[in-house]
């Protein structure tokens, strides 16, 4: 069942979506090389706390920690332990927050010091493709629309999106109907109406789209090697358009 949020429920979405925005913009501060996950995942704990909220996926399904931390060939829900980050990584955080009964998720990829012209088009491309993504929460699209305009930007520029993993609705459970691919043919799907919001997350591969798990049962890494970035929005549908509620006033 999908459920619709009114103006009010929107609102406490966008607080809990602005912690998670603001946590992400501080952790982006901190990442050079030299730093571990287990220290962005500290602090990102510490700071949601601080603002009154509690982390979303730390117990979530037994997962250990605040943050998702993926290095390089790892696509998601990589677990923040003592690596130290390099010089030429990429490093997707995946952030969760349950505040006042409804979540906010966002996640970014950000390059660690200096990193290779293919990882700086990498990185490009997924956050394109991504915002091509939103331009389609309008009310009367559908939500393969969404994935259509994802995969077409993703493979028109010989990166390939990943299959297993989907984006979702949101609200006050982390995952909700709808599912969101990122990838498939126009006009199929759910039809997008008023109160519904969706996080729309294109998860991009270098190479192939295919992905193994590792034994800690939740690190998704490609299964050729190549390399990967995430990035993920919460967005409401609206009459106005979409509503990105993890975006960061400026």
């Amino acid at each position: 069942m999908i459920v619709c949020k009114s103006k009010m429920e929107l609102e406490k979405m966008r607080e809990a979506n602005l912690i998670v925005a603001t946590v992400l913009e501080r952790l982006r501060k901190m990442i050079e090389p030299g730093v571990t996950t287990s220290q962005l995942d500290s602090c990102a704990e510490e700071l949601i706390l601080k603002a009154g909220g509690k982390p979303a996926f730390k117990g979530y399904r037994g997962y250990p920690a605040t943050l998702c931390a993926s290095v390089n060939d790892q696509i998601v829900h990589g677990i923040p332990n003592q690596r130290r980050l390099q010089a030429g990584d990429v490093l997707g955080l995946d952030l969760g927050v349950y505040y006042k009964g409804f979540y906010g998720d966002s996640a970014w990829t950000f390059p660690v010091g200096e990193i290779s012209d293919e990882l700086h088009k990498l990185l490009k491309v997924t956050e394109e493709s991504l915002y091509l993504g939103i331009e389609q929460v309008r009310i009367g699209n559908r939500v393969s629309d969404i994935s259509a305009s994802i995969q077409k930007h993703v493979e028109s520029h010989g990166f390939s999106v990943v299959r297993e993993f989907v984006g979702h609705g949101i609200g006050k459970a982390l995952h909700e109907e709808p599912q969101v691919p990122n990838y498939g043919v126009p006009g199929r799907g759910p039809r997008l109406v008023e109160g519904m919001v969706l996080a729309i997350e294109p998860m991009v591969n270098t190479r192939g789209s295919e992905v193994k798990v590792l034994e800690d049962q939740w690190t998704v890494i490609t299964a050729d090697g190549g390399y990967s970035a995430h990035f993920e929005h919460s967005v409401a549908v609206t009459e106005n358009g979409p509503w990105i509620l993890s975006l960061l006033d400026h």
